[in-house]
């Protein structure tokens, strides 16, 4: 019998993702990339919460994140405020309407069985093979890696918290667990 190569695995584990994620979108009237727009506002941190990081992360074009932000916006989902310092940035936050439909929308009980089995054999040797696989994977494409910001090469703890290496501005702990656009790995 012939190997299967880890990224024809990564493809099949993402298509019965996607396959779940359709399903349970369906029955909430929405279509996937709204799912993974509330998914990702309710992630990035205060320098990736804006129209512009998200059409990075999903790969698509400004218009058509959009298009999806202002659905999202009618529905009560999501809201953008302008930035204080510069008007012609937005950012998007998730509103209590918006967490409750990520919730149903997620495929969170297939990744939670998963999750389960995965426990029972050597988890970290999975884990360095899906960090290595996502690291080429991103190399190949040469795209920003969107990595949690305390994994970050600017990531800097000082005695009272946390500050961004690159802007030096002082960080929250939940900024320093959420998605950076910024982020490049340690």
């Amino acid at each position: 019998m012939e190997k299967v190569g880890v990224f024809d695995l990564i493809e099949q584990m993402a298509a019965l993702i996607r396959s779940e994620e359709r399903k349970k979108c369906t029955v909430l009237g929405l279509q996937t990339v709204h799912s993974q727009a509330l998914d990702y506002v309710s992630r990035c941190n205060k320098y990736s919460d804006t129209p512009a990081a998200l059409a990075k992360y999903l790969g698509m074009t400004r218009g058509t994140v959009s298009q999806t932000l202002s659905l999202l916006e009618k529905k009560g989902y999501l809201k953008k405020t302008p930035d204080t310092t510069d008007r012609r940035v937005v950012h998007l936050a998730l509103l209590p309407e918006g967490r409750t439909i990520l919730v149903q929308a997620k495929p969170s009980e297939l990744l939670f069985q998963a999750a389960t089995l995965l426990k029972q054999t050597n988890q970290q040797e999975y884990e360095t093979v899906f960090i290595n696989a996502l690291t080429a994977l991103q190399k190949a494409n040469q795209s920003q890696s969107f990595g949690l910001c305390k994994t970050c090469r600017y990531f800097t703890t000082i005695t009272n918290g946390f500050v961004c290496g690159l802007t030096k501005e002082t960080l929250t702990q939940s900024d320093s667990e959420k998605i950076c656009q910024e982020h490049i790995t340690a």
